[in-house]
């Protein structure tokens, strides 16, 4: 039976996955401005992609935020985190009939350090929020674009939810796996932009696979210290939507996030930058967020801060990494016994998602 799917966003995530799920569904993908709707409805593909792309005839394609959301059986978020609070807020009313909502945007919101399901959540408090979740993991939207293979957490509270989702969005060539730990997956989606900032950084000074390797190593280490802070679990950040989007984010061209560190430590300005990019930079403001949020949980993470000293206070790129591979010497070791069994179990995961 062919369900009714609203993606919200129309950006190459949200064309993406509307290609994605149109397989098996009818697909309403809604545009914030009308021009370009009518455009990309009467076009069937969209102009502002750099991946040639067909939309099947069962996408429609509106700026009508009525259409997108009435007697839908799942809404996909896809907006700029930024965007997403004052779109909630103005548009409250309008999911009564909506059955499931799923963000699958990546950030943080600065002013208040919330995640984006949490921004849903008090925004629509009528909302069953066991049907609000997340989904997170190494989804490159070009390479997803040209048919090849990619898989991704699902995150809700509810068991139940979480399945039905799931069933949804599995295909041959996207595989879905399900988790209750919306933190985690949330904050493993999220986090990452910053260190492929930073890997851009590195590649961009030309310092090298070993200087790399390490730099997201040790990230992968912030993510996971304030991610459990914030009440995640480990062995999340061992999966799909930790280790995984981090590799893949961080050693692809792909990646805005990376090419954007890359372009800054070759001297270019920021704007520059996102002009050549045009597409949403999510590690630019959730660089900001996680400082913040790293004092309030008193979490030491020298990479975020040192990306926002590039980003915000105009530092070299080269010397503030050349800075953070000279701290001072220490011994690679969590000294309090609950976080080694915690790094034990994060270890035990890696090794379960291997078998899996």
């Amino acid at each position: 039976m062919l369900l009714n799917i609203g993606i919200i966003g129309s950006g190459a995530w949200g064309t993406t996955l509307s290609i994605l799920l149109s397989e098996r569904n009818k697909v309403t993908m809604w545009c914030r401005n009308e021009y370009q709707a009518r455009k990309v409805q009467k076009n069937r593909h969209n102009d502002k992609l750099s991946v040639k792309h067909n939309l099947p005839h069962n996408i429609n394609v509106t700026s009508d935020i009525d259409e997108v959301t009435k007697n839908k059986n799942l809404i996909v978020v896809t907006l700029p985190a930024n965007t997403i609070r004052e779109f909630f807020k103005n548009n409250k009313l309008f999911f009564s009939d909506t059955k499931y909502i799923l963000s699958a945007s990546k950030g943080i919101e600065i002013n208040t350090g919330k995640r984006i399901s949490e921004i849903i959540i008090s925004e629509l408090p009528e909302f069953d929020s066991k049907n609000i979740g997340v989904m997170s993991g190494p989804n490159l939207a070009y390479e997803i674009l040209k048919g090849k293979v990619a898989t991704a957490t699902i995150a809700f509270s509810d068991e139940s939810s979480c399945k039905s989702v799931q069933d949804i969005f599995n295909s041959k060539k996207f595989r879905t796996y399900t988790s209750n730990d919306i933190i985690g997956v949330e904050l493993g989606g999220s986090l990452k932009n910053i260190i492929a900032i930073g890997a851009g950084f590195i590649d961009g000074a030309g310092l090298g696979d070993n200087s790399k390797s390490a730099f997201v190593t040790r990230g992968l280490h912030e993510i996971m210290f304030l991610g459990l802070a914030m009440g995640a679990r480990i062995e999340t950040f061992a999966g799909l939507s930790g280790m995984g989007d981090l590799m893949a984010t961080c050693y692809s061209k792909l990646s805005r996030n990376y090419s954007f560190g890359y372009g800054l430590a070759k001297g270019k300005k920021t704007n520059s930058i996102m002009n050549e990019i045009s597409q949403t930079i999510e590690g630019y403001p959730t660089t900001l967020a996680a400082y913040t949020l790293s004092e309030k949980y008193n979490i030491e993470m020298p990479i975020v801060k040192a990306t926002k000293s590039v980003l915000y206070d105009k530092q070299e790129p080269k010397l503030v990494i050349n800075d953070l591979l000279s701290r001072t010497l220490q011994e690679e070791k969590i000294n309090k016994s609950s976080w080694e069994m915690k790094i034990n179990r994060f270890i035990k995961s890696i090794s379960d998602n291997f078998k899996n």
